[in-house]
């Protein structure tokens, strides 16, 4: 069909056609006498281009989404579109300020500190593919809110954002990737945000959490000496990223430079040593099972 009934069927203009047919995202055959011939996959293909781009993604964000594994792509836009609305929240809470008669330079100071998140949360989800790269996003967006104030929080944050640029690259076999996958697939923005609030209270009450957990505890203990689970992919997935963290800097660049940016952060790592030590006083044997 011609570009006329292209447009027809998909509810489109001529030129949102044309754009997106320059921009390479659709490709219809060219007939001798120079006109476009869409076929109906074209069609259904621009049907789905126009839904991404109400959702609001960006035809480089379609591009990748066509080109590469649907429902991985899917997933990382989808945090970046959560965190992108939680940046707007952020800013309108800035405007509302502003009109109170909040000073210009306060306000600026504010900006920064979305900017920085920004800067380091894009940079998780580049340096970390996947579901680890999905989860680590979401977990640090919430401690990087705070403005850089002194020096050595300027220091932390130039530091982070080298080791992001220069993370080596996270690699699991092509077996744990696809059980990954698999097992992660329908684990969303909404799942992950609820495990690390779960997380939260847990450790900002670790006698509550230990009381109301005691059978799940016994149960994982039980099973973590398990030959089940020292053959699984799970225990498999876990040495390595356990080797990935010792041996990329994580934890010996990372984690100490995300405390020194972040007052936040600090206190949440003191509230999950304590709660560690309380687990631990609780199930020693748990040491051995590291």
């Amino acid at each position: 069909m011609f570009i006329n009934e292209a447009r027809k069927a998909t509810n489109l203009t001529k030129k949102a056609i044309e754009y997106y047919t320059s921009q390479g995202l659709v490709s219809p055959a060219i007939l001798e006498n120079g006109y476009r011939d869409f076929n109906e996959n074209d069609v259904e293909l621009l049907k789905r281009i126009s839904i991404f781009r109400k959702i609001g993604f960006s035809t480089e964000d379609i591009k990748a989404i066509l080109a590469d594994d649907k429902e991985a792509v899917l997933q990382k836009m989808s945090v970046k579109k959560e965190l992108s609305i939680q940046r707007e929240k952020a800013k309108q809470v800035l405007l509302d300020r502003l009109s109170t008669g909040e000073s210009l330079a306060e306000i600026e100071t504010a900006l920064n500190a979305i900017e920085q998140n920004k800067t380091i949360t894009d940079k998780l989800l580049e340096a970390f593919p996947g579901y680890y790269g999905r989860f680590l996003c979401l977990h640090f967006a919430r401690f990087l809110n705070e403005p850089i104030s002194t020096p050595q929080q300027q220091a932390a944050y130039d530091k982070i954002v080298t080791f992001l640029d220069e993370a080596p690259a996270l690699s699991f076999s092509k077996e744990l990737w696809n059980f990954l996958d698999e097992s992660t697939q329908s684990i969303g923005v909404e799942n992950i945000c609820d495990m690390h609030e779960k997380m939260k209270r847990s450790i900002e009450n670790p006698e509550q959490f230990l009381s109301e957990n005691q059978e799940m505890l016994a149960w994982y203990l039980e099973y973590k000496k398990s030959d089940e689970y020292k053959n699984s992919a799970a225990f498999k997935i876990q040495t390595t990223l356990k080797e990935f963290n010792n041996t990329s800097g994580y934890y010996d660049v990372f984690i100490p430079a995300m405390k020194r940016l972040s007052n936040s952060y600090a206190k949440h790592c003191r509230q999950l040593e304590t709660a560690n030590e309380k687990l631990l006083s609780e199930y020693p044997e748990i040491e051995n099972l590291k």
